[in-house]
């Protein structure tokens, strides 16, 4: 493939969308539905969002995923330490993997719970007295965890090199011209 000095344009906005979307999923996730009773009528709309939110982020990530692999890419870059060299690819492939069991524990739990008619169909049947029933609801607690503790990696990574190597790693994920060798 051909080196070029920045990602393609539609895996740069796909990135940073996915960005504020599972950021926002997480958020919705950890602060409004954990602190949300079941028997509260609000639950079932914070549901719809965060459910609709995760198919979204399935779909846009396996777009993204194809547009990665059929685009020319920067050359990696480095830490300076050999060992993070060759964590970093694996840290990325594992935020698909993360997303992708993310969502496979999500939709599990919601079939399991009979959430597509509860929360999409209006069947006006109860929620669960407890999500905590469902080992893939438990799973994907902890999933979530995971993934937060991956992104939080991923920005101290990102400010590392941008503030420690100043090697302007950010501007890889910039929409400025790509330069191609």
């Amino acid at each position: 493939m051909t080196q070029v000095s920045r990602h393609h344009p539609l895996l740069v906005a796909l990135h940073w969308l996915l960005a504020v979307l599972i950021l926002g999923a997480l958020s919705l996730g950890f602060f409004w539905l954990a602190a949300t009773p079941n028997v509260d009528p609000r639950k079932i709309i914070l549901l719809r969002l965060h459910m609709a939110g995760g198919m979204l982020i399935l779909v846009l990530m396996a777009i993204r995923f194809v547009v990665r692999l059929r685009t020319s890419r920067p050359p990696a870059a480095t830490t300076g330490f050999p060992l993070l060299d060759r964590l970093a690819p694996i840290t990325h492939y594992g935020f698909y993997v993360l997303v992708l069991l993310m969502v496979g524990t999500g939709y599990t739990t919601g079939i399991l719970a009979g959430l597509p008619d509860i929360v999409f169909a209006g069947s006006g049947e109860p929620l669960p007295a407890s999500f905590g029933i469902y080992p893939t609801w438990v799973a994907h607690g902890y999933l979530a965890a995971l993934l937060a503790g991956f992104i939080l990696l991923h920005i101290l990574a990102a400010l590392y090199h941008q503030f420690v190597r100043k090697d302007g790693l950010l501007r890889r994920m910039s929409f400025r011209r790509r330069a191609v060798d």
